[in-house]
């Protein structure tokens, strides 16, 4: 694709790296077939395609976003199903981030937009306050038809994706003394709330096979608001990660929520004009696995599970991280019979806030995704991501249940408490 950008323009080196990603894509079109809101609303400018035009003009021109691309920007999943498909190399994550604070930056979103927006980076960054949030939105649940019917669609989305009840606050695990190797662990800030057993069961296992497991006290990742285009509340989320594991004296920083990988394997991108924090991010972020990643490097001995699983890849795992075998293979040298859903490269809709944001197409694309699941015939759907989790478990027929809690079970741990029946 040919540039126009100024010599004074490409001075700003997050132009320059703009100008140097759109330079790449030869307008092929290959990603169109695999962007989940192109799919379900056939318009150009809901593909990558369609938006790199878009930000390319919004970009060169040097101009404020408008309504106009605002709402396909908005409408965007960031799944990156696209980058998998993509020929040409074209770096459309870092490409979409940057339109996203451009937008943040320029353009007056109307207030309810900016309220819920503010509401969600606020909230949900800080487990104390999701949690009573959660706790209040627990209890006002049976309120959401009525907030749909009066057109509060947002407000009826948070409310329908709030779990019936809320688990409880898990103690602190006491290790095992004598582990002769040490990793850090994400606590993470919505997943602490939402699940904390997939923490546990991490912290389990991984006891058992001689490993001790850090877990310092840093609320957030940034990855939400980062997604929501709030530099700063990202960067200095960011930051506060950076500070809390680097100095850490661990062979790797696990992670159990796959958007929070994509995220946290990203810092040295995002710091990387940030003198003080440039190469501390890169070392983290050089660190960070997946809790898969690392389990897959440990040579588990074979399994005897026998429940009938499928795997549904998070977008932020096989996209995002590229992860696209090892959660199956360990899964099924634990034992179980494992299938992958039909179209699995397309979005369940969660993606961080989108379920809340944009509502109607989420509803749609999950839809589609659990149509495809049942395709399958699965005793238990498992998966490495909240998000999905939450999005999924809403209309899920069968136990929704994160790959490692399974592991912890197969390997002498606790059957997951969300099974209602033993494996067979």
């Amino acid at each position: 694709m040919q540039t126009a950008f100024t010599a004074e323009q490409l001075a700003d080196p997050k132009i320059a790296d703009a100008n140097a990603i759109l330079r790449k894509c030869v307008h092929c079109g290959f990603c169109t077939a695999t962007c989940p809101t192109y799919v379900l609303l056939g318009d150009e400018l809901d593909s990558p395609r369609g938006r790199i035009y878009l930000i390319k003009e919004m970009l060169e021109q040097g101009k404020p976003a408008d309504a106009g691309t605002v709402k396909h920007i908005d409408r965007c999943l960031s799944c990156l199903s696209c980058m998998t498909t993509c020929p040409s190399g074209v770096n459309y994550m870092h490409l979409i981030d940057q339109a996203r604070v451009h937008v943040e930056k320029t353009y007056k979103r109307p207030f309810g937009d900016r309220f819920m927006r503010s509401l969600l980076n606020f909230v949900m960054t800080r487990p104390a306050v999701f949690r009573l949030s959660l706790a209040g939105a627990t209890l006002a649940r049976p309120l959401t038809p009525v907030l749909q019917a009066f057109g509060l669609k947002r407000m009826g989305a948070m409310l329908a994706l709030a779990p019936t009840t809320l688990p409880r606050p898990l103690p602190a695990r006491v290790q095992t003394a004598g582990l002769k190797r040490r990793v850090g662990l994400l606590k993470g800030c919505v997943q602490s709330v939402m699940d904390p057993g997939i923490n546990d069961a991490t912290i389990r296992l991984l006891n058992r096979l001689g490993i001790e497991v850090i877990e310092p006290s840093v609320p957030c990742c940034g990855s939400l608001s980062h997604h929501m285009g709030m530099e700063d509340a990202a960067l200095g989320h960011a930051r506060a990660m950076i500070d809390a594991f680097a100095g850490l004296d661990v062979e790797a920083i696990i992670i159990t929520a796959s958007g929070c990988g994509t995220t946290i394997k990203d810092y040295g991108y995002m710091l990387k004009h940030d003198a003080q924090y440039a190469d501390k991010a890169a070392r983290v972020a050089a660190k960070a696995l997946d809790v898969t990643e690392f389990l897959a490097k440990l040579d588990l001995a074979p399994g005897a599970a026998t429940a009938r699983v499928t795997y549904h890849s998070a977008c932020s795992m096989q996209h995002g991280q590229k992860i696209k075998t090892i959660p199956q293979a360990l899964l099924r040298r634990a034992g179980f019979t494992v299938s992958d859903v039909p179209d699995g490269h397309l979005c369940c809709g969660s993606a961080g806030t989108y379920n809340m944001l944009q509502p109607e197409i989420a509803e749609k694309l999950r839809d589609k995704k659990i149509a495809s699941i049942n395709t399958t015939h699965p005793e238990i759907i498992a998966t490495g991501n909240i998000g999905c989790m939450t999005q999924l478990g809403a209309v899920a027929t069968v136990p929704l249940i994160h790959t490692v809690e399974l592991l912890d079970w197969a390997y002498g741990g606790p059957k997951p408490t969300k099974l209602d029946h033993p494996l067979v």
